[in-house]
């Protein structure tokens, strides 16, 4: 036994250098690809405090494509962060603000609301777990830290801070030499056609699971959460719904409850609410079922958007 002992420890010791090495050019791809990643985002802010935060699920994400921000920043004259990300809810949305605040200020929080995020785990808790955000998420002790918690206290899977901690899913990310870019912005410049066969299905997927009350209060309590969080560290709160062509907004479920609810937590909150939903209705104004082109993003911006940005909400 005391033979094989030496050659068991050294073939281990060679393992683990192997994977640590993997593991650090896994992380060096990470910060030479990074683009979208809100954690990304949040490592290259060099300012200890910004004018507007911009949190959400894909429909904020068209602001923050191409060239979009920077041009929002020189026409509205504020430091401008959106640290958005595709299906992410309010809890997931909530993490990724609470990472934030940890060393920087904030003025102003936009929030874009949608109802489907406040409906499934799969939205919340699941996107926590979810390869295609962890292989992109740069390593912090802090935000390990801070994932720990949300594992402890908010019901996420201990495979995610197992995952982020070994960095797993960035060593087999199989697009790792590709940049950091959500599939919408390729389609930024195309406009849609209206189809309702189109719509149902995006709708059948945004919403996975049966809507229930239940559901609804457990994730508008994630979302006062965030609100209160943000108004403690003295920001000035703005929530928004984006514009939808009719088809596609025709067919969301149970938005009147959802609109209850979210009233009474703006309320609650001292925020500011603007319904946009109905403002653009020509569906060329859309890449596809649901999200704003380039073209769609610069009238809400001219009508809507700049004006609310440039009087601080």
């Amino acid at each position: 036994m005391r033979r094989l002992l030496a050659p068991a420890l050294l073939f281990v010791a060679i393992g683990l250098v192997l994977y640590a090495a993997l593991y650090g050019w896994s992380e060096h791809l990470v910060w030479r690809q990074g683009r979208s990643n809100p954690f990304f985002k949040i490592a290259g802010v060099t300012e200890p405090t910004v004018d507007w935060v911009v949190l959400g699920a894909s429909h904020a994400m068209p602001l923050d494509f191409d060239e979009v921000n920077a041009g929002l920043q020189a026409a509205s004259g504020r430091r401008i962060v959106s640290l958005a990300g595709p299906g992410t809810g309010p809890l997931y949305n909530r993490f990724v603000l609470e990472h934030f605040l940890q060393r920087h200020r904030v003025k102003h929080l936009l929030y874009v609301v949608d109802a489907f995020a406040f409906y499934s785990r799969t939205w919340n808790e699941d996107r926590f777990a979810d390869v295609k955000l962890l292989r992109r998420t740069p390593w912090d002790p802090a935000l390990a830290a801070l994932l720990t918690r949300y594992v402890r206290d908010q019901g996420v899977a201990p495979t995610a801070v197992l995952d982020y901690a070994s960095g797993f899913s960035k060593i087999n990310n199989r697009e790792r030499f590709e940049r950091d870019v959500w599939e919408g912005e390729a389609q930024f410049d195309r406009s849609a056609r209206a189809s309702l066969s189109a719509a149902k299905k995006r709708v059948a997927y945004l919403y996975p699971d049966e809507r229930s009350p239940a559901a609804l209060a457990r994730y508008m309590a994630s979302f006062s959460a965030l609100l209160e969080l943000a108004r403690r560290h003295d920001a000035q709160l703005t929530v928004v719904k984006m514009p939808l062509p009719p088809t596609f907004r025709r067919l969301l479920p149970d938005e009147a409850p959802f609109d209850e609810a979210l009233a009474q937590a703006v309320q609650a909150n001292g925020a500011r609410f603007v319904d946009f939903s109905q403002s653009l209705p020509d569906p060329a104004l859309y890449f596809d079922t649901d999200h704003l082109n380039r073209r769609g993003v610069a009238a809400f911006s001219e009508a809507a958007l700049l004006p609310l940005l440039r009087a601080g909400g």
